[in-house]
């Protein structure tokens, strides 16, 4: 009886090895790993990848310029979204950006053919205390994807700078100085005040611009008597001039501080481009075609002798409160015969305003 329970047991033991054998053997893939390929998933995701332009700084010069294209048709953005849709299905989706406490919402659809991807541009519209901003500061962008029935598929944030609503970066080769025109303000108030001011510098007390009737020569001689009453009417204020052309950020070399015209007015200073963008206010103001003409280290403001000219008077205006007129003026040519060509960066405001570079509020 005893031998035949030990039978037993011997052979229910052996029985127990061999099954548990495998577990422990040299070709158990628990031991070797799983070398297998994961699994894809049966319907790939669309994914999204997010940028803030300028190197996560926001300039409100481009934003506003943004805003003001049509979505289809910008160059520049706030943001970017790139979506790619990796389906084998068509993707209908609603894709929304807001810069939170300074920005509206903007919304776009996204329409991909199957295996496609495609990069969308948002500028949403700011909110005024964007544009009265004076520093730089940290802010954060909100992305959210929903389908068109209105269920989210993907939400993030990306956080950004916001700079000074009075830096202007000018690329390399000043490839941006197009938007200089940005700071050049005919309508405000302040200035319109100054050209009345500027009335009393001419014999017959008027600004008219260009006249039609009068011929080239009648109208050059017109307009160096216009420009010299406003730079009188500016030295007459004090305008003096001050440096103030450092920033905070990224890119310092390629970016500067612009004051508007109505501050260089409020404060009575002005440095060289602040200058140069408050004459060329003023001119346009009045209808003619100014231009902002940046050399290296300076910058010059000019006019548009007659209408259809090809010549221009050109200002030196960083003297306007230390000199006269016609030293200004002579000052401008010389300085400008010591450069070439490639070394000179012309901006005329006409073409810039042709090409959607608006006022900034």
């Amino acid at each position: 009886m005893r031998s035949s329970i030990k039978s037993t047991f011997i052979a229910i033991f052996f029985t127990w090895l061999i099954l548990l054998t495998p577990a422990f053997g040299g070709d158990n893939t628990l031991d070797r790993g799983d070398l297998r390929p994961p699994k894809q998933p049966a319907h790939p995701e669309p994914t999204y990848k997010i940028i803030a332009s300028m190197d996560g700084e926001i300039y409100p010069v481009f934003a506003n310029y943004a805003s003001l294209q049509k979505q289809n048709e910008r160059s520049l953005g706030v943001l970017s979204v790139t979506v790619s849709n990796k389906s084998e299905a068509a993707l209908r989706q609603r894709v929304a950006v807001k810069v939170l406490g300074w920005s509206d919402q903007e919304i776009q659809i996204v329409e991909l053919p199957a295996g496609t991807s495609r990069t969308y541009l948002f500028a949403p519209t700011f909110l005024p205390r964007f544009y009265e901003n004076h520093e730089i500061v940290a802010a954060t962008a909100e992305v959210s994807v929903s389908e068109m029935s209105g269920s989210s598929v993907y939400e993030s944030t990306v956080p950004v700078h916001i700079r000074s609503a009075e830096d202007i970066y000018w690329g390399d080769g000043f490839k941006y100085a197009p938007f200089i025109a940005s700071w050049v303000t005919p309508h405000d108030l302040k200035l319109e005040a100054m050209l009345g001011r500027a009335t009393y510098y001419v014999p017959d007390h008027r600004l008219p611009g260009y006249e039609n009737w009068k011929n080239a020569d009648q109208q050059e001689q017109e307009t160096y008597l216009e420009a010299r009453a406003i730079f009188m009417a500016l030295k007459r204020l004090g305008l003096s001039y001050v440096k103030s052309s450092d920033t905070f950020g990224g890119n310092k070399s390629l970016s500067e501080r612009v004051r508007k015209p109505r501050v260089s007015l409020v404060q009575s200073s002005a440095n060289c481009i602040d200058a140069a963008v408050m004459y060329a206010s003023l001119f346009e103001n009045l209808g003619m075609e100014p231009t902002v003409v940046i050399v290296p280290g300076h910058a010059y403001a000019g006019v548009r002798v007659a209408r259809g000219s090809q010549r221009f008077l050109f200002i030196d205006v960083a003297l306007t409160g230390r000199t006269t007129f016609e030293a200004a003026v002579a000052s401008a040519q010389r300085g400008l015969a010591r450069y070439d060509a490639s070394s000179v960066t012309r901006v005329i405001i006409q073409q810039a305003r042709d090409a959607g570079i608006y006022p900034m509020p």
